[in-house]
Order: structure tokens, then sequence, then C-alpha cells
């Protein structure tokens, strides 16, 4: 075997695959060069830098697996990987320790003027009193995202005596108990905290998920730190508030686009920067390399590596029955997670029909990726789907049923949360996705780019035309609607599928028409 190091990475990790293959390193190659050497190797080994393009996958016709050594993949074309067999794999806990040290050491340095105390002093300026600091010991943290990283900040903020509070509905409440985090709505995480730090990735849902808002929500003491991903705050709003003293202060180690030589946050000194170092220690870097290593050393012995990005193989036969029920899965995951209210406690995943005459694991690991995706950077597979569920608190349970009536098969998601269960259900008709059941209401919707609008409201005359004046003063077109009800004037959900977001003004506007209890736009 032989093996391509085309990043730096820790002797240590070289060392180890050296014990079973030829490794070459060769750092710092472009596109074109990477494209005419990467046929000679079955592995590759990157960090951030180079880019694993399909056109370097296709090239890499002897190519079994593909590591990065360390936790993102923006950087690698799983899907092209996936398609041509090749295993990915990445580091998703080298870093962990690092990045939560780092989050604790930029809040710290926001707590005592570390930085601007040091270039004051630096430029012969003693000036004390300008530089009055807090102290950390009962002030309150709150924490946007509990997974990896999140959980380690957690731990160390308790060393120093802070009331820990916390925001991710992902999380069981016995694991925020562990953790001593109180877990608290997004409003009064805003509201309450003296400092807060971001641990979540970056996605749709999430960019730009501290903006104007979220900014006149929080204390004008407040600092902000973002050790995650560039994007989630909005850097101008953040520079604004600073500015306009709503709020005291931020560290932000992470940006947009990197490297990043220039940015709105570098003209402000109550704005800590430095550059994405929340990976960047020894231990962090030597645990990545030496992981990363051991999982490609797993994949050429015919072993499961620890942490495959990708989904393993599945046979010909298996795919052409799973393949379009791993889709309805995942599509179960998603609308369960944009649906559901209070903490996740536990997951039930029930199959029906033909599909149980089949190794199901593949379509847990969709319906479970769909659950956690945006929530973990971390792809949910085959080898890890329950590791991340158990993380997190969350216990998984499984049922299968032969029997099926009206359907081939079904799959059914039944997420148990603080506030109660939501449940989805998913079939496959003319290999197609199909949303059948949500809750109590028979429905049938086929998840697309659309948005889909749920309301759960009072059946009554005149509802739905007071719902389409609100679409349509909005300019909002609705390409299709599915209306269920348990009895005539009873309990109903009303779907509309629309070509464009409702706006959260009008979303408020249906909230107070009489008669509807909730409210949601989601995305399939």
């Amino acid at each position: 075997m032989k093996v391509l190091i085309a990043d730096p990475v820790a002797d240590e990790g070289i060392e180890l695959l050296r014990s079973v293959a030829e490794v070459d390193v060769r750092t710092g190659l472009k596109s074109e060069e990477l494209i005419n050497v990467i046929g000679n190797y079955e592995g590759l080994v990157v960090r951030s830098q180079t880019q694993v393009t399909a056109e370097v996958i296709a090239a890499g016709v002897k190519l079994q697996v593909i590591g990065r050594a360390g936790t993102g993949i923006d950087n690698v074309d799983v899907d092209e990987a996936t398609r041509r067999g090749i295993v990915v794999v990445n580091a998703p806990t080298g870093n962990t320790v690092s990045a939560a040290e780092h989050a604790i050491a930029l809040m710290l340095s926001l707590a005592r003027h570390i930085p601007q105390a040091n270039a004051a002093l630096k430029r012969g300026a003693w000036q004390r009193s300008k530089f009055m600091g807090t102290e950390l010991r009962d002030k309150t943290l709150g924490i946007i995202g509990l997974g990896n990283v999140g959980s380690e900040v957690a731990r160390r903020a308790r060393a120093f005596e802070m009331r820990v509070i916390g925001q991710d509905p992902f999380v069981s409440e016995e694991m925020a108990a562990s953790l001593q985090v109180e877990l608290v709505t997004m409003e009064r995480l805003l509201k309450e905290s003296d400092f807060i730090t971001l641990h979540l990735p970056l996605t749709p849902q999430t960019k730009g998920l501290i903006g104007l808002k979220e900014l006149a929500m929080v204390k004008p003491t407040v600092h902000i730190i973002n050790c995650a991903r560039g994007g989630l705050i909005d850097e101008e709003l953040l520079v604004k508030a600073i500015e306009e003293k709503k709020i005291a202060g931020a560290a932000v180690d992470v940006f947009p686009k990197e490297p990043a030589t220039e940015s709105v946050l570098f003209g402000n000194d109550e704005i800590i920067v430095t550059p994405h170092l929340g990976a960047s220690t020894s231990e962090a870097q030597t645990m990545a390399a030496k992981d990363v290593a051991g999982q490609i050393v797993a994949v050429f012995r015919g072993q499961t590596p620890r942490y495959a990005v990708n989904v393993p193989f599945v046979s010909v036969e298996a795919m052409s029955v799973l393949g379009p029920y791993m889709a309805a899965a995942a599509a179960s995951g998603r609308l369960v997670r944009q649906l559901v209210e209070g903490q996740v406690n536990s997951i039930q995943i029930k199959y029906e029909g033909e599909i149980t005459a089949y190794d199901t694991n593949a379509l847990k690991a969709s319906a479970l990726g769909g659950l956690l995706e945006g929530v973990t950077e971390e792809r949910v597979n085959l080898v890890n789907a329950s590791l991340l569920a158990t993380r997190r608190g969350i216990s998984v349970v499984e049922q299968k049923r032969e029997k099926c009536e009206n359907y081939a098969s079904l799959i059914t998601l039944e997420a148990t949360t603080s506030a109660g269960t939501t449940t989805v259900t998913v079939t496959v008709i003319r290999d197609e996705p199909h949303v059948i059941r949500v809750d109590n209401y028979w429905i049938d919707i086929v998840p697309s780019d659309s948005y889909f609008l749920f309301s759960d409201h009072i059946d009554r005359p005149g509802l739905i035309g007071s719902v389409g004046k609100i679409t349509g003063d909005a300019d909002i077109n609705i390409s299709y609607m599915y209306l269920s009800r348990l009895k005539p004037r009873g309990q109903a959900l009303m779907m509309l599928a629309l070509d464009e977001p409702l706006p959260e003004e009008q979303i408020q506007q249906m909230l107070a028409l009489p008669d509807i209890n909730t409210v949601k736009l989601v995305r399939l």
C-alpha cells in the first residue's frame, strides 16, 4: 500500500502509517500536480489546505481511503468518494479539548482585557484603571450547542464557579444535568447570560444565528465568543452593537472566509480576534494525526474505521430496495427535527413491511442523520449513528413488523421530548419518498426544495381564506396544500407548500389568528 500525505500532519501519525504502508510526504501540491500523482496511491491524508475535488478522486484509481486530519470535511467531495466506493474518515474529537480551552481562554481575555492591556503597556502606557476587569465566578455562561466542544466548555466553566445555561434541543435533560447545565430557551439564554459562547456547525439554519433580533435581547454587559464557525454571527451588526454600547465586547476565532487578513472586526478594540487557533495545539494535531492514521490502517486491514464519514458499503441488491427508503428515512429525521418541541430524550424507529427483510442499519443511520443534520458536524452513518445519539443522552430503539397495511413498507420516526411526542411516517411510492403522517394526521407530501408551512389549528370556516390572504399579501405563492382533520370543526393540520420562505412577520400574523396553535416553516 502507498499513502500520500498532502498537508502537514504530526509525525506520530506518519510513523503509524509507515508500519503498514509506504508513505510519501508531499505538501503544497497544486491541484494539477495532485491529479497527476494520486493514481499511484491507495490512501490520501489531508488537513484543510488541500482540496480533494471530484477530479482528484476520479484520478485516484487505486484510492481506498481519504483521511482528513481534523473535524470538518468541507474540502473533500464526500459524495464523489462514496460513489466510487472510497471510505472517507476524519478526526471529529481530536481537537475537542483544544477548542474548548481556547473558548475559555478568550472568555478570560475578555473578562480581564488581557490583549488590550498587553498592547498598552508595550506602548509605554501604565493604565490600570482603564482595564478594570470582572470575575467569572457567579457569572452566567450561555452555551449555544452542547455537542463535543460545548460540553467540554461547560465542564471547565463549572470549575470557575459559573452558572452555566445551555440551548440545544438535541441534548437530553439527563445529559445536561450530568454536565450541571440548565437547559433554557434561546430567548432566556440571550437575556440572562453574562458571556455567550457558540459551538454549532454552520448550516443554512444557523447562518446569522446572532443577528439584529438576538443582539437586541442581550445585556449591555454581555461578551460573545465564537470559536465554532465564521458566519454564525452577523459581523457588521456585532461591531455596530459594540459601538453603540449595546454589548460590551466579543472574541472571534473564525471567519466566513479564511485566511482573513481584513475584517470589519479588526477595527474595534473591544473585539479580540485570533486566526482560527481553536485546534492549534501540538496535542490536538498529534491526536488528529494518530486518529486518522489508525483508521486508514483499519481500512487497509479490512476493518471498520471508527469515524467513517460516508456510509459503508451496501450491496447492490439491497441498495436497489433500500436506496429510496434511505432518502425517505432522512426526510423523516429532518421533518421531526424542525417540528419537535422540548428536549429530545429518546427516538423510536419502526419498520414495517418488505424492508424488514433487509439489514435496516442504513435506514437507522439515514433517519438519525436527518435528525442531527445541522446539529453536529459529524456525518451520521452506520458506524457512528448510535454513538452520536448516546453522546447526547438520546436512547434509540428500533422495532420491526413484517406486515404492513395499505403500503409495501413504512418507516415511522417517533421523538419523545420533555414537551411530548412528535411522530412522522414515511414511505416510498414509485421510487419517490412520501411523508404520509405527522402525529395523528394523515397527509401526503413529497419532500422537495419547496418550503413547507405546517399549522396545527381548530378546523373552522374562513381560516384557510385568512391564511391565504396573509401569504398573498406577502406575495408568497402556494404551490399546493393539504388539510387533515380528526373530525369536522375539530383539531386539524394544514400544510402549505410555498415557493419562497414566509417571513417571520407573516408567521406572527398567522399565529395571531383565532384557533391557530402552532405555525412552523420547514425545509425538507
